[in-house]
């Protein structure tokens, strides 16, 4: 059987293409969909997460000093301490200690990278000291301390027993550190502290102009036993 000649001018039909500048010109497209898409999506994000940082709650500066001073004195008592503290401080890092204090509130911004204060806004901490803590109080009492806050939600973020002399810490906190608490024992001084801070709040009586951070004036309750009376 003789074989079979293909003709000369039998060629392949063309197939439609399309030009490099087309298919980049189509992704182009695509691409600037894409872009605009998701830097709505994270400037809507960002709007969220900003206007919830100064989204506080209106409480006056006795109400948030009197829960600051109420964490305080739960693990003064759980600690063990017997011994009241009457408010003040003579001699920081030496003698007793019962303080208040108030700092101001900040807020990031839309992207986070501003450090701005609210106005209007504060945050209350109270602060506790006592000299002369042998170890026989202060190991058990921290142990115990770390024990009852990590059973009842608080996130541990530090929590370090010394040895050979070196300190005692034990740092927590909670709702995403808006309160907090920390605890360190000195041994070579027998020196322990302890300090509560509470969320940020807007000071229903703020007005325009007030520079100080509102609270800055509380005087704390004696600190102890008598509490608990």
């Amino acid at each position: 059987m003789p074989e079979e000649n293909v003709p000369t001018d039998a060629t392949p039909a063309p197939t439609e293409s399309r030009s490099p500048s087309s298919v980049l010109g189509a992704l182009g497209c695509g691409c600037a969909a894409f872009v605009v898409v998701l830097v709505l999506v994270l400037v809507a994000v960002l709007v969220g997460a900003s206007s919830g940082s100064t989204d506080l709650p209106r409480v006056t500066p006795e109400d948030m000093a009197g829960r600051a001073f109420q964490r305080s004195q739960e693990a003064y008592d759980l600690v063990g301490f017997k011994r009241t503290v009457e408010p003040g401080v003579e001699d920081v890092g030496v003698s007793t200690e019962n303080t208040f204090s108030s700092d101001y509130c900040y807020d990031g911004g839309l992207l986070g990278l501003e450090d701005k204060t609210v106005d209007g806004a504060y945050q209350m901490s109270h602060s506790w000291a006592l000299d002369h803590v042998p170890a026989s109080q202060a190991v058990s009492g921290l142990r115990r301390l770390h024990r009852h806050l990590k059973d009842n939600g608080w996130e541990v973020t530090s929590y370090r027993e010394g040895a050979k002399g070196k300190d005692w810490d034990l740092f927590v906190q909670r709702d995403d550190g808006a309160e907090r608490m920390s605890f360190t024992w000195y041994p070579d001084r027998e020196y322990f502290t302890g300090g509560a801070t509470v969320p940020c709040a807007y000071d229903p009586g703020w007005k325009s102009g007030d520079v100080s951070p509102a609270g800055d004036q509380q005087k704390p309750p004696t600190l102890g036993p008598a509490q608990r009376d």
